[in-house]
């Protein structure tokens, strides 16, 4: 069974983080071919965390949260190849939404989507809050999910973020069962 983790960059075992790092260049410069600076420093800032799953020693999927004055931001949301359809980009994202309602309960959480997964991240109670743009030739679109939400409120029962989403929609499709906690990894990299 695949397990999160969450951590600060400096509390992630050097060999974890350049596996969390391969796997974002992987996808977001080498797969959809947007060479950009992927490490942008953003990891850095204070109070911003990684989530990654990891399984056999794998980084199978990432994201990461930055803590803000006006909002929380889920960014860099990455998915292997090889793991996709696992529901792994589904299990990240409601870990995250867990974290940052823990971490400022009161702030909406804000994130930039592809344009084609609009309807994905709806089911997580994510809507547009303006209108598409190009970044390195791909279409986004600004999306809010609202201060307050836990994250199955505002959902109708049998409505979670997988119900009714036909195969390969999102990041990855479908949803494992019996989901794991999420493991806080300190320094030393253990369950890393």
């Amino acid at each position: 069974m695949s397990e999160i983790h969450r951590a600060h960059v400096a509390d992630i075992d050097p060999v974890a983080l350049y596996r969390i790092l391969w796997l974002r260049v992987s996808v977001f410069v080498v797969e959809q071919q947007a060479a950009y600076p992927e490490i942008d420093g953003r990891d850095l800032e204070p109070g911003a965390e990684l989530m990654w799953i990891v399984e056999d020693d794998e980084v199978l999927a990432t994201l990461r949260i930055l803590c803000g004055d006006e909002a929380m931001r889920i960014g860099r949301v990455a998915t292997a190849r090889a793991a996709r359809g696992r529901g792994l980009a589904a299990r990240l994202i409601e870990a995250a939404i867990e974290r940052c309602a823990h971490l400022a309960r009161d702030l909406p959480i804000d994130l930039d989507a592809q344009l084609q997964l609009e309807q994905w991240y709806g089911r997580f109670g994510f809507v547009r809050t303006g209108d598409a743009y190009q970044e390195d030739g791909i279409p986004h679109i600004p999306m809010r999910r609202p201060a307050g939400e836990g994250p199955d409120e505002g959902r109708p029962a049998g409505e979670g973020p997988d119900e009714g989403r036909p195969a390969g929609d999102g990041p990855d499709e479908g949803r494992p069962a019996g989901e794991g906690p999420v493991a806080e990894t300190g320094a030393t990299g253990a369950d890393a």
